[in-house]
């Protein structure tokens, strides 16, 4: 798996929405088994997942002897191509002189070669002193840039980027046959995402504005995609659902320690939240400006994960991953 972004960690985790056992084995590169196909179309943080045929030394000879060695198990009827990346420039190779060493190996063992639309692609990944070379079988959509929060028909300042938002939905188990709930979804960012990658989304938000906005964002980006959709004026620390309503909640907790909201203190709004999150689903993903572990534990949610994620100089966002104790 190649992933994207500087935060490996984060992106194993994300990675997990699509594979099993993933394990960073190199600055930006990954293995794991049992890697859903689907799945990995609908990840922020990974670019492609591939077969992969062997792990290599870094350098053009050790990668073109990987595929000399390799059972290569594709059709040599159907055409190729080599693409060869160094992640974050982490590696002194030659990316060309490795496209013509694998090239030629693969015309070798009785492979067309079709640079512009090939049947199959050759990825080989260097990063460090590690080379990775394997059949890509799966690349996710980066499409993010078309849903850029200043150009959806409703937008407000401080929305959240559309990769950041998918990569949230994904950890909180977004997908087919899933519904996700983000009960503080000011513009519908996290919804939006949730709801392209299959889930049924419900929105919820105090303001009046924000939900209209958001059904308008929703209405244009989900219109036609078959997924259920609907937001709602509420409390974040009521909402009008059913326990176990949904498989789970996202949400971007208000930042500023002395903000009030709907009457609420900071403090005593997402501490309600999170608890209130805890009876309509048994996970949860959140995000603000400070870490809200001890509030979340006396919600009665485990924590499973923790990130420290930098947006610019003045501004880090804690993420807490959490299933319900």
């Amino acid at each position: 798996m190649e992933f994207a972004g500087e935060e490996d960690a984060f992106a194993a985790r994300e990675a997990r929405a699509a594979a099993a056992g993933v394990e960073t084995v190199a600055p930006g590169l990954a293995v794991a088994d049992a890697v859903d196909a689907e799945r990995v179309r609908g990840l922020a943080y990974t670019r492609t997942a591939g077969d992969l045929l062997g792990l290599a030394d870094a350098d053009p000879r050790s990668a073109r002897a990987v595929v000399e060695a390799a059972s290569l198990g594709r059709d040599r009827d159907g055409t190729v191509a080599v693409r060869a990346r160094v992640a974050r420039d982490s590696a002194a190779v030659s990316t060309a002189e490795t496209e013509r060493e694998c090239g030629a190996a693969l015309v070798d063992r009785g492979f067309a070669v079709d640079l512009d639309d090939p049947d199959h692609v050759l990825r080989v990944l260097f990063a460090g002193d590690v080379c990775l070379v394997g059949w890509v079988v799966a690349e996710s959509v980066r499409d993010f840039s078309t849903r850029r929060p200043t150009d959806r028909p409703f937008f407000q300042p401080g929305s959240m980027a559309p990769m950041d938002a998918r990569a949230y939905a994904n950890l909180a188990g977004a997908g087919p046959g899933r519904r996700l709930l983000d009960p503080m979804c000011g513009t519908g960012g996290v919804l939006i995402e949730a709801g392209l990658v299959g889930s049924d989304v419900l929105g919820n938000d105090a303001q009046p504005k924000m939900v209209r906005g958001a059904r308008e964002n929703l209405a244009h980006y989900l219109g036609d995609g078959g997924v259920d959709r609907e937001v709602v004026r509420g409390d974040a620390t009521a909402l009008g659902v059913r326990d176990d309503a949904v498989d789970g909640v996202v949400f971007d907790a208000p930042y500023g320690r002395q903000s009030k909201i709907a009457g609420h203190g900071l403090d005593d709004l997402v501490g309600d939240a999170l608890a209130e999150a805890a009876r309509v689903a048994p996970r949860a993903v959140v995000i603000a400006d400070r870490s809200w572990r001890e509030e979340a534990r006396d919600a009665g949610w485990a924590v499973t994960d923790a990130f420290e994620r930098r947006v610019h100089r003045s501004l880090v966002r804690h993420v807490l991953v959490l299933e319900r104790d």
